[in-house]
């Protein structure tokens, strides 16, 4: 391997075991791990609460497993590197929720990830659990154009799905009423991103794309899939520029609106630069009369070691800023109502 490819890793087989065990091992009290390599809740929630179980490829910690816990997700089925996990390991997440009032599980939106939730409760059902049902998020909008956003990808702005969806089961016994929510939030938020540079495939040790120094990309997905298209690199106020216009009017955010903010950092960046972006983000959203009711800075989905950001928007009312600030305690998000 050259020296960018330099990881702190033991076997390239055993890094996903093995982070588990140790994610496990550093917040016993929130989350534990299960003989089928499930992190799941602690402390379950109440009897009679909707279970929420995710599935997604690993690689891109904290998410999912830093959002398991009260508030939050009741199980997180870990797959690969940048691989969704089978079928069979999300009717084990399902079965391990062991909720009588149903189970939710929740899609970020690419083909694997949803061909694998869709076989996954037909196996469910063969075996007689029929309270299962699944959601499909997205919020991307670099990846299809306004009026076919179910085509678009799950990026870090389901952020505020998994919180408020989370505070939502964590009272609610009806599984539809979870769906709705869920679809409610979705369908409020919208996100763009945008890198720097690559990263390095843990288990390959290949860089997963090229950008030259002097050049950017916007639109990027988490796993480095190609964006809207490559630019020159410019300063932190002109990139926000080029990227909230967009979001502003794909919704439509309007004058009025209030939001919640996030800048997820996607590896590498800095929280000075965050800090900077953010500053940028305030100010044009002041100007267009845009209130910020709450904002969230820092890594939660990553692509390894990618130096980039994205810049997530969710149009919140009196419920959906309830449900945000309702108490939660994950490993990587808590808060206290």
């Amino acid at each position: 391997m050259s020296p960018r490819a330099k990881k702190l890793i033991n076997r390239p087989d055993m890094i996903l075991p093995e982070m588990l065990e140790g994610f496990a091992a550093a917040y016993p009290d929130i989350v534990r791990l299960t003989d089928e390599g499930l992190i799941v809740r602690r402390t379950p929630k109440a009897e009679g609460k909707v279970g929420l179980v995710i599935g997604n490829g690993s690689g891109h910690e904290p998410a999912m497993i830093g959002w398991v816990g009260r508030g939050l997700f009741d199980v997180n089925v870990p797959g690969e590197i940048f691989t969704a996990p089978g079928p069979n390991r999300i009717v084990q997440g399902i079965k391990a929720t062991q909720s009588s009032a149903g189970v939710l599980v929740c899609v970020s939106h690419h083909a694997g990830d949803l061909i694998n939730a869709e076989a996954a409760l037909e196996l469910a059902r063969a075996e007689g659990i029929c309270n299962a049902d699944m959601v499909v998020l997205y919020d991307d909008i670099s990846s299809a154009p306004k009026g076919r956003e179910p085509e678009r990808r799950g990026t870090a702005g389901l952020f505020f799905v998994w919180k408020m969806l989370g505070a939502f089961a964590e009272t609610s016994g009806n599984l539809g009423a979870c769906k709705a929510l869920a679809e409610k939030v979705r369908d409020n938020t919208r996100s763009l991103s945008m890198a720097l540079t690559s990263c390095i495939h843990p288990i390959t040790g290949q860089l997963m794309f090229e950008l030259p120094e002097d050049e950017m990309e916007i639109g990027m997905g988490v796993h480095g899939e190609a964006g809207a298209g490559r630019a020159r690199l410019v300063s932190a106020d002109d990139t926000i520029q080029r990227m909230l216009p967009p979001i502003l009017a794909d919704l439509p955010f309007r004058a009025g609106d209030e939001v919640i903010v996030l800048l997820n950092n996607s590896g590498s960046l800095t929280f000075m630069e965050l800090s900077i972006l953010y500053r940028r983000a305030t100010q044009l959203l002041a100007e267009t009369g845009i209130k910020i009711y709450r904002s969230w800075l820092g890594a939660y989905a990553t692509t390894q070691e990618m130096a980039g950001f994205g810049l997530s928007l969710c149009r919140v009312d009196e419920q959906l800023k309830a449900l945000y600030d309702a108490p939660a305690n994950g490993a990587w998000f808590k808060s206290v109502g």
